[in-house]
């Protein structure tokens, strides 16, 4: 059965583009140009993915992603002109699932829509949890408790956690973690990758400078400790 996509984009040539291209690929294609015709269309039709501009001509794309994620955890991925790194990490932090600029490669695109779908079927697995000291992560729930204390993940960083836990004791090359996580191995020296574990390990790491979950392999990669 093919996926649905909602795409909210009031760009025609970007509709037409990103159209043909995803029905080529087998899914089916829903479109709105404003943000209100967006929340209306996702309401009526459950999508399995949303892409999402921010610059519509009616309401933001932050509110629209705000009001989407107040009744659905389904996958929504940015595509945006919006350069700025307040705005990625406001809508990532905020439920995106991920975040891609215009102008964007269709194939990059794709590869994405691929990583999101297969993260939506890695939760519907059965109830599975991870403890170690004082780390606790409830996967299907997407909860992660620091001495009983909720901790908030973006989407990523919970992929990145994830990733790393499943394969514990291992390490985990940058090729690798970047291709798992966003779909394609990465341009900029895996600087973004870099970014998001620095964010990751703030948050779950008493000591940062010493590391008890997450250990950088220098010039490699990562691995979770395995104990």
């Amino acid at each position: 059965m093919s996926k649905t996509i909602l795409l909210i984009e009031d760009d025609n040539a970007i509709i037409r583009l990103m159209r043909v291209s995803l029905q080529t690929n087998e899914y089916e294609v829903i479109c709105a140009k404003t943000g209100i015709e967006g929340i209306s269309m996702f309401l009526s039709t459950h999508p399995d993915l949303v892409l999402l501009d921010m610059g519509l001509p009616d309401i933001d794309g932050e509110e629209v992603l705000l009001q989407i994620r107040q009744i659905s955890n389904v996958p929504i991925i940015i595509v945006s002109a919006r350069e700025q790194e307040r705005e990625k990490v406001y809508a990532l932090d905020n439920g995106a699932n991920d975040y891609v600029t215009k102008p964007f490669s269709i194939k990059e695109l794709l590869a994405r829509i691929r990583v999101a779908f297969r993260s939506t079927t890695m939760a519907d697995k059965p109830n599975k949890t991870f403890l170690l000291d004082n780390l606790f992560v409830d996967f299907n729930k997407h909860q992660i408790l620091i001495d009983d204390k909720e901790i908030h993940l973006t989407p990523i960083e919970f992929k990145l956690l994830q990733l790393l836990i499943e394969n514990k004791g291992k390490v985990l090359t940058h090729s690798f973690i970047q291709k798992s996580i966003w779909g394609y191995d990465s341009d900029d020296d895996y600087q973004s990758l870099r970014t998001f574990m620095a964010t990751l390990r703030r948050k779950i790491e008493y000591d940062t400078n010493q590391p008890r979950f997450i250990i950088t392999e220098i010039g490699i990669g990562y691995r979770f400790v395995d104990e």
